[in-house]
């Protein structure tokens, strides 16, 4: 098995970058340290996809492990170069390349006020007189929580979740009290909900196929945010999600017990359209389709978004993004100053893993430090070295990276589908990742992009 996804991998290389390619003993050295961290007892991992770019091309790309693992009925299913993920919350960054294009097309505009957009007047009601922007979203500074949830069912409005006195405003926890719009970074899930609505709003279609039109298509990817947009053979490559984690209730850990499925698992049940979305009202509640981390995409179509916007959003003969909006998307626009609630942003969210952003993306400034008598920060190997643009995801035992260094154009891309063991108690050495996800990163800089 191990000789067979090894010689995938090269055959997907002498498709796309035979000439850069590593040469076959680095390549196999590549995987077999790769494969150890997989199988790894202390986190073993479901399955793994690696993309490793150097100097604008491709020189390794490898998948191990199983898409779906085997049942009492049917066998282990190998994950290959056709293997697609709900990629968490890398979908961020890919929402925002729809969302750049239709500010590239003047059909909105960074800092316009929402509500132009919403037709409805949209108000953090603490801070009535700061109009909120599209910008304001892509930067996390929104002065939107979390709290009051991020994703509604088809037939919600977003307006009676967001304004006072709707029937789903609650407590309005969805605001922050002590923030005002613009002021503060704060990541959060809900930015992108409304987002989507935006984008529904100014294209006047739904957000699934508006990304599709605007990004997907162009590209010829077969990604997408609904399934149900998916041919029947594309559903079939979709990874199952999983934990060795219970999936409702107390959401236990069990590193010695079976495996369990999270999210897609499309092994025992076909996909299903959300109730209620052939009521659905365009412009209404974008988030139903799940902007912020309901993408699914092969790690190898990831690598044709990386080599795109490395080649100024240009993808073989078409012209995505011009470089203008693709140097705007990567503009620094908050950098962490302070500590806590009294600086500019939330310095201790996810042990202080955020320290720079631009428009949709975070920018990895290579920070290491120890906070709280742990590793913080947002390095990405050991000892430094690599900056880069791009987004990090993790949910259902899903974990990835899509990082980038734009002058250089060295890149790194992973996913893997599950973990067998609770992160949280095996912290990374030098950032705020876990230690598995500091071991793939580690790996692929050393045995792909630094190799020579």
């Amino acid at each position: 098995m191990k000789l067979a996804l090894t010689m995938l991998a090269l055959s997907i290389l002498s498709t796309t970058a035979s000439a850069a390619a590593l040469p076959e003993p680095q390549a196999a050295g590549l995987t077999r340290q790769l494969q150890a961290i997989v199988s790894d007892p202390a986190m073993p991992l479901a399955s793994l996809s690696v993309v490793a770019i150097r100097h604008g091309e491709i020189v390794y790309a490898q998948q191990l492990g199983s898409k779906r693992l085997a049942t009492a009925t049917s066998p282990a299913q190998p994950a290959d170069a056709n293997t697609m993920y709900r990629i968490a919350s890398v979908s961020k960054f890919v929402t925002a390349l729809g969302t750049m294009k239709m500010v590239e097309q003047g059909r909105l505009s960074l800092d316009a006020d929402i509500s132009d957009y919403l037709g409805y007047r949209l108000r953090n009601p603490h801070f009535p007189d700061r109009p909120i922007t599209l910008r304001m979203l892509l930067t996390h500074t929104s002065s939107l929580r979390d709290e009051g949830g991020f994703k509604w069912a088809p037939d919600v409005n977003l307006k009676d979740v967001l304004v006072p006195g709707g029937r789903f405003y609650g407590k309005g926890d969805m605001w922050s009290a002590t923030q005002a719009p613009g002021t503060y970074f704060e990541y959060v899930n809900f930015n992108w909900g409304v987002i989507a609505t935006v984008m529904e709003r100014a294209g006047g279609e739904r957000f699934d196929r508006l990304m599709r039109r605007l990004v997907f298509d162009p590209m010829r990817l077969k990604a997408g945010f609904y399934l149900d947009d998916f041919a029947p053979a594309s559903v079939k490559d979709v990874a199952t999600l999983y934990r060795k984690r219970e999936k409702d209730g107390n959401e236990l850990w069990d590193p010695n017990g079976p495996w369990i499925a999270q999210a897609d698992d499309f092994g025992n049940e076909a996909p299903a359209a959300p109730a209620g979305l052939d009521r659905y009202v365009v412009g209404s509640n974008g988030s139903i389709f799940g902007p912020q981390g309901s993408l699914r995409i092969s790690a190898n179509e990831l690598a044709q978004i990386m080599l795109m916007l490395m080649n100024g959003g240009r993808d073989k003969d078409t012209q995505v993004l011009k470089p203008d909006t693709v140097d705007l998307m990567f503009s620094r626009q908050w950098t962490l100053g302070g500590a806590g609630n009294k600086g500019n942003g939330d310095s201790d969210y996810f042990h202080g893993l955020y320290h720079a952003w631009g428009l949709g993306n975070q920018h990895f400034i290579d920070v290491s430090e120890v906070k709280n008598g742990r590793a913080s920060g947002d390095r990405l190997v050991e000892g430094g070295g690599f900056t880069g643009v791009g987004h990090l995801g993790w949910s259902w035992g899903l974990n990835a990276l899509f990082v980038f260094d734009r002058q250089a154009k060295n890149g790194m891309i992973y996913v893997s589908s599950g973990v067998g063991a609770n992160p949280e108690l095996q912290p990374g050495k030098f950032s705020s990742e876990a230690r598995f996800q500091e071991r793939i990163t580690d790996v692929l800089y050393r045995g792909a992009i630094m190799a020579r």
